[in-house]
């Protein structure tokens, strides 16, 4: 494993442990796990093969691994912090909030699969040959799950996004 392979790869694992963690710190956590189990095990890495798609892979294991032990713990939300989701325009803040905390849990409550293709083609801009190939899946069966992704986002969208009249199919053209 070429380690300035690694470092120039961080940008992009980044990005992928924020889609999965939403949390900048959490995501942080997660990179550093990821490049610490990366060079303990460089040994198994195969040379001649994309280093990318190993990380990619690792990191995505290990965040399953976080989050089945989160499951089984409380989150405790800091009321005082809360206060400050009210901006200086509270009902128009506070409305792109509500929005924004209910796509987070339908991303959140996306199956699995469906939430990983959508981190990478979505978040990460990958092609769909490229998620596939990172996730080691058919191609079609990526854009199986990203049109579900999508379909279950822009329904959201669709039922709360009208609020100022905006019609649903301009969001669904965004996706």
């Amino acid at each position: 494993m070429d380690e300035e392979e690694l470092v120039a790869l961080l940008p992009n694992l980044r990005r992928f442990a924020r889609v999965l963690c939403r949390d900048d710190a959490e995501a942080d956590d997660l990179v550093q796990s990821t490049c610490e189990r990366a060079l303990r095990r460089a040994d198994g890495f195969a040379p001649g093969t994309r280093l990318d798609r190993w990380l990619f892979k690792m990191m995505q294991n290990l965040w399953l691994d976080r989050a089945r032990s989160a499951a089984t713990r409380h989150r405790h939300v800091d009321l005082d912090a809360a206060r400050d989701l009210v901006g200086a325009d509270g009902s128009r803040d506070g409305e792109a909030r509500v929005m924004l905390a209910r796509v987070r849990a339908r991303i959140a409550a996306l199956p699995e699969q469906q939430r990983l293709v959508l981190a990478l083609v979505v978040a990460e801009g990958l092609g769909y040959r490229e998620a596939a190939e990172r996730l080691g899946v058919p191609i079609g069966t990526v854009m199986s799950r990203l049109a579900r992704a999508r379909r279950s986002l822009f329904d959201l969208v669709g039922e709360g996004g009208s609020a100022r009249g905006e019609s649903a199919p301009s969001c669904q053209a965004r996706w």
